[in-house]
């Protein structure tokens, strides 16, 4: 076979990439438990990529079929390898043989290789120019961000074999350019489709919907609403879900509520992601009734809520001092999981340490002995913490002897409880002593608890002047060179209170 001319170099092409499921859909009315990850929004339509079928070129067997496949992504591994060449080489490959080596470039980075193959390979056969191929090349190429290269193909499948795009095509140029905040490429095609005589759809809409929500340009999805309802597209329980969406996340809380009670009106499903958002926009603002409802709306059907946003939730409430709703909060996640994680109890034991309720902390611990729930760093602290607030020195003493026993790693918070306490006539001696024996002091300094406890109870006076010591020694010779010890912070935090006037 004779060399490749320069001409068969200058097209690239590459396999669609299989969109990712859709969500699992909630009615308004009736909503199901699942666990959930959000998903981006304009895939929900996206059909499925079409199966992969041999054509006439396939192997009769199965296993020679397998074999070369095997082999060819061997020669395709190979330092140097030219799939051009190897094309070339072998004559022609089935439908199979040449997505896997589509496959195997994207995977391998090597994208610009990819337009050359499909062009030597589509001209092989008559047949392989078509509609179909173009649509799953570009299609993937959107998806690959490799714009100016699908663009060629646009061009290539009008000007070269006189293909009409498709709808499909038009609308992965439109969305990936929207989707880059290039507005004004993505409505010249929006332009060019109607002048082709295809009709934008719902789906084209909420891909521009959901780019100006990315680009926090709230205005313009409102004027793209006018735009959609011109070209006569209905709004669908996606669009809606997705209005709602965008605008929780911009804080438009009245558009947010507006379009859910539209959603709601109209029977629409009614997605997890979108009562997750609505959940955050209102804990973001600190609207504890509404945050509230929708919270429990969400436990209720048995979503599950991620950390981050459970974390918003109880600092929401910690700061409006209202910590009796933290044992809540922890007992509604639990519920909504198949085991209590340690968030949860966490919650929990800092809702009655806080409220300085020995019998509700005695309560949790009990709980937590029961469910073999094992002992960590911050649930130490916070019950050290809830006996330092009731002055129960015995129980400290206890609490601190038992996890050595358990080994339970200690921290710069617990280190700092205990120094707070000997100012306020607890004798930590024997603590110390026995820290300095078994070598924790000497160890590098850590903190493992968690920034809830924080926030719950403010940092001691300890942990204060380790913060200034800590300041004021970066940057010094000595300050970069030391180890950070809890011996060694100690030591600076007791000098530095001599000094201070």
């Amino acid at each position: 076979m004779e060399n490749l001319t320069t001409a068969q170099f200058l097209h690239r092409a590459t396999l669609l990439k299989k969109p990712p499921p859709p969500p699992w859909n909630l009615n308004s009315s009736f909503l199901t438990s699942t666990s959930y990850s959000i998903p981006r929004p304009s895939s929900l339509r996206r059909s499925l990529p079409l199966s992969i079928n041999g054509d006439a070129t396939q192997p009769t067997s199965l296993l020679h079929h397998h074999r070369f496949l095997s082999s060819l992504t061997r020669r395709l591994s190979l330092s140097g390898s030219c799939p051009l060449r190897l094309l070339q080489e072998d004559g022609d490959w089935s439908k199979d043989h040449f997505w896997a080596v589509i496959r195997f470039l994207r995977q391998s980075s090597r994208l610009h290789e990819i337009l050359p193959v499909f062009d030597t390979w589509k001209n092989l056969e008559p047949s392989r120019i078509s509609e179909n191929n173009y649509e799953r090349i570009i299609r993937f190429l959107c998806e690959e961000k490799s714009m100016s290269e699908a663009i060629r193909a646009f061009r290539s499948m009008i000007d070269d074999h006189e293909l009409s795009p498709s709808l499909e095509i038009y609308n992965s140029i439109i969305h990936s350019y929207a989707d880059d905040g290039k507005f004004e490429e993505a409505m010249f095609y929006l332009n060019h489709m109607k002048e082709n005589g295809l009709l934008p759809i719902t789906e084209t809409y909420d891909g521009l919907i959901e780019a100006y929500g990315k680009w926090k340009m709230y205005d313009e999805i409102v004027l793209c609403l006018k735009r959609m309802e011109s070209d006569g597209c209905v709004r669908d329980h996606v669009t809606y879900n997705l209005l709602i969406r965008e605008f929780s996340r911009g804080g438009l809380l009245k558009r947010m509520e507006q379009m859910y009670q539209s959603l709601m009106s109209r029977k629409m499903t009614l997605e997890p992601s979108t009562l997750l958002s609505m959940l955050e926009a209102y804990a973001e603002f600190g609207l504890i009734e509404k945050m509230e409802e929708t919270c429990n709306k969400i436990i209720r059907f048995g979503i599950s809520l991620d950390e981050g946003l459970v974390r918003k939730l109880a600092n929401v409430y910690i700061e409006n001092l209202m910590f009796s709703r933290l044992d809540d909060l922890g007992r509604g996640i639990s519920a909504s999981r198949t085991r209590r994680t340690e968030l949860a109890w966490c919650l929990r034991l800092l809702c009655h340490a806080r409220l300085v309720s020995r019998k509700g902390l005695d309560y949790v611990v009990k709980e937590m002995e029961e469910a073999r729930v094992p002992w960590n760093t911050t649930f130490a602290n916070i019950a050290l913490l809830a006996y330092s607030k009731m002055g129960d020195f015995t129980s400290i003493e206890l609490l601190l002897s038992e996890l050595r026993i358990k080994h339970v790693k200690l921290d710069l918070v617990t280190v700092g409880i205990v120094f707070d306490l000997s100012e306020a006539r607890f004798d930590g001696t024997g603590v110390f002593m026995t820290w300095k024996k078994i070598g924790f002091l000497d160890k590098p300094v850590e903190m493992k608890t968690d920034p809830l406890v924080h926030a719950a109870f403010g940092k001691g006076q300890f942990l204060r002047s380790c913060e200034e010591v800590k300041n004021q020694s970066l940057g010094t010779r000595d300050g970069e060179s030391k180890s950070w010890t809890y011996q060694y912070l100690m030591e600076l935090v007791v000098k530095n209170q001599k000094t201070v006037p």
